[in-house]
């Protein structure tokens, strides 16, 4: 089994717990992390479980994409962007296509790349604390990438308002836009997804895999055309003034300065 510095895993009962463990830094993704957790999860695939739980430790589910890291993007070059465009790609595709089923047991905020993490999967319990919210906008990015699985769950108008804004939801809302299963008291949001864990563990294995990938199935020539798409716009606002701007201002506590409001028609 493969030893991990930014994830903890944990088998019992039929069922494989995956825990983002960088609570200092809110289970912020790092490249590091994110290449963990794919490895985690094609280890899931084969390992002798047959659910997955993923959490966050701490008081965050996950709190995106590690602003640290973007804070260094200007001095990468465009296949470096590329490349970590992918491995981003490729983790979430990961687990909307994992064959088995996948509960996702949200301890607290779950911020744009990290709302991507709490939603995907089949299952999504919340604590009340929990918050979600797509705000690349915010910092200049995009949200390419899990455009396509959004507009799957709530349809293209939402979808543009949620990515547009860049506004948190609460919990609650969340629960009634189709994104969150359930919403469980925090204290009984690992016992209820164990729980459900064992439920889904009474059913036919070779039916719930065969239910997962006809759905994969129906989505996938589309998806393939969407992220590869999302990929390119993700790795080419990298390299923007405006990007440059929102991550800065982000890291220095201010309001960003636009390049693009400035710029020359």
């Amino acid at each position: 089994m493969t030893r991990f510095n930014n994830i903890l895993t944990e088998s019992a009962n039929g069922v494989k717990t995956i825990t983002l463990n960088r609570p200092d830094k809110r289970n912020a993704m790092s490249p590091a992390l994110i290449e963990e957790l794919t490895v985690a999860l094609r280890e899931a695939e084969t390992c002798d479980c047959g659910v997955v739980i993923l959490t966050g430790a701490g008081p965050a589910f996950c709190a995106g994409l590690d602003m640290e890291h973007l804070e260094t993007m200007n001095a990468r070059t465009p296949q470096e962007h590329r490349r970590d465009s992918e491995n981003m790609a490729v983790v979430l595709r990961t687990l909307y296509d994992f064959p088995k089923p996948i509960i996702a047991a949200v301890n607290g905020p779950a911020i744009a790349g990290g709302m991507a993490l709490a939603t995907i999967p089949d299952f999504t319990l919340a604590a009340p604390e929990a918050k979600f919210g797509y705000t690349e906008v915010r910092v200049g990015f995009i949200p390419a990438i899990v455009a396509s699985f959004l507009m799957r769950q709530v349809g293209e108008l939402r979808t543009r308002e949620l990515l547009l804004s860049g506004r948190i939801l609460k919990a609650q809302e969340a629960l009634q836009l189709g994104l969150v299963t359930q919403i469980v008291e925090q204290n009984d949001l690992l016992p209820s997804a164990h729980a459900l864990a064992q439920t889904l563990l009474l059913n036919s294995p070779q039916a719930m895999q065969a239910v997962k990938r006809l759905l994969s199935k129906h989505a996938k020539r589309r998806l393939d055309e969407e992220i590869e798409d999302a990929i390119e716009a993700n790795a080419q606002q990298r390299s923007t003034e405006d990007f440059e701007e929102g991550v800065l201002a982000f890291m220095h506590h201010r309001r960003p300065d636009w390049p693009s409001l400035h710029a020359k028609v």
